[in-house]
């Protein structure tokens, strides 16, 4: 008898999923000793593990009310795209990563259409910390959601939605294995010339709210320190926006692509001044004392807070695993050039307030499971044994 060769359709939305899924297709690959095939929408990490993304995942990276308004016709045609790809093909599982904007309506449209295919969602809203009815919304779409943090799985299954805490993938993606010597070396940097890591997002509706911000955070800190050198590692969704702006600013800049010039430029970084988002844990994993900024559309800003509940005292993931303010957050108004110059310079300058962060960076790790098995593994193994019990 042939056992047919599973088909999982991976979709992931932004490249923090897209690095998520990628992983994920390794251990899938891996466990099955390579029988297993992808279809699905995913980013350039996903594509190196062998999928061919259905579009361009960039076409699903923006957050904001008023940023995804502009693009609500082409996000509407995609999801139809989708649905009607999945009928196609016929997979054994969909496996969605975060994005639930776009993907909670991929599940719902499943569902509508009487599809059969197993649903599972992979990273949980963060129902604990706005929107609680979302816990339902989910449990009505879903067959099985995998989380990123171990207080998650209560949440959901009170709805009566099967949910299994698998950890975050972060702690095995080898942010904190970087070289940074190799790094000076291939850019010409000598070993004390101090460097800043700058992280303005993933999505261009991030990139064009903060690269302005931080071109006048570095004029200011270009005055305290004239021979800082700005790395700013980026991603395929915005590289070419981040080049053409980083072509303008004070400080010699280096605009790096690819994984392994980001964690050799963590490696060699003495500070990080970044986009709240996965990257607060990569760079916690290297140990980069950071501080996190963010904006969003005023309005996106106002409805978040007064109309869908918001409430987070922190944003960073470090900080919300820390319980306190590991990492300087400076959200919205308090985003401006010089509140981000201030804070950067006292991580430049103030070894106590690097070492603090150090102490709170390892408390928020050990809590996502640092040291113990690989999430990803957890995950694949989870998503396998599901497809076998529905078989």
């Amino acid at each position: 008898m042939t056992v047919a060769v599973p088909l999982i359709y991976l979709i992931a939305g932004e490249p923090s999923g897209d690095l998520l899924g990628a992983r994920l297709m390794a251990a899938l690959k891996q466990q099955t000793g390579g029988a297993v095939r992808f279809a699905g929408i995913g980013g350039e990490e996903m594509r190196a593990e062998g999928l061919d993304s259905l579009f361009p995942m960039a076409d699903l990276s923006v957050m904001g009310l008023v940023e995804v308004l502009p693009r609500l016709p082409l996000i509407l045609r995609r999801i139809r795209e989708t649905l009607s790809d999945i009928e196609t093909k016929v997979p054994s599982a969909v496996v969605t990563i975060d994005s639930w904007g776009f993907c909670g309506r991929i599940h719902k449209g499943l569902k509508e259409r009487q599809s059969r295919v197993p649903r599972i969602h992979y990273v949980a809203p963060m129902v604990w910390a706005w929107k609680k009815g979302r816990a339902k919304t989910l449990a009505q779409v879903l067959d099985l959601l995998l989380t990123l943090f171990p207080n998650e799985p209560a949440w959901f299954e009170k709805e009566g939605l099967r949910s299994i805490h698998v950890g975050h993938s972060v702690i095995e993606g080898g942010a904190g294995r970087g070289d940074g010597a190799a790094f000076r070396a291939r850019h010409g940097l000598v070993a004390d010339q101090r460097i800043l890591c700058l992280l303005p997002g993933s999505r261009r509706s991030e990139t064009s709210r903060l690269l302005p911000v931080f071109a006048a955070t570095l004029d200011q800190l270009a005055v305290r320190y004239p021979d800082l050198v700005v790395a700013v590692p980026t991603v395929e969704t915005v590289a070419d926006e981040v080049a053409a702006a980083a072509a303008g600013w004070t400080l010699p800049t280096l605009v790096l692509r690819g994984a392994a010039e980001r964690f050799d430029a963590f490696a060699a970084a003495s500070a990080a001044l970044a986009a709240s988002g996965t990257v607060a844990l990569e760079l916690a994993m290297a140990g980069v004392p950071a501080v996190i900024a963010y904006r969003v559309s005023p309005v996106s800003a106002f409805v978040a807070t007064r109309f869908l509940g918001l409430d987070l005292k922190f944003v960073s993931l470090v900080n919300i695993l820390a319980e306190r303010q590991v990492m300087p957050e400076l959200l919205q108004d308090d985003c401006r050039p010089d509140r981000l110059a201030e804070a950067v310079s006292q991580l430049l300058d103030d070894p106590d307030a690097v070492a603090d962060q150090h102490r709170g960076e390892r408390e928020a790790l050990t809590r996502l499971g640092w040291g113990e098995t690989s999430p990803s593994a957890r995950a694949a193994a989870t998503i396998l044994t599901f497809i076998g019990e529905q078989q």
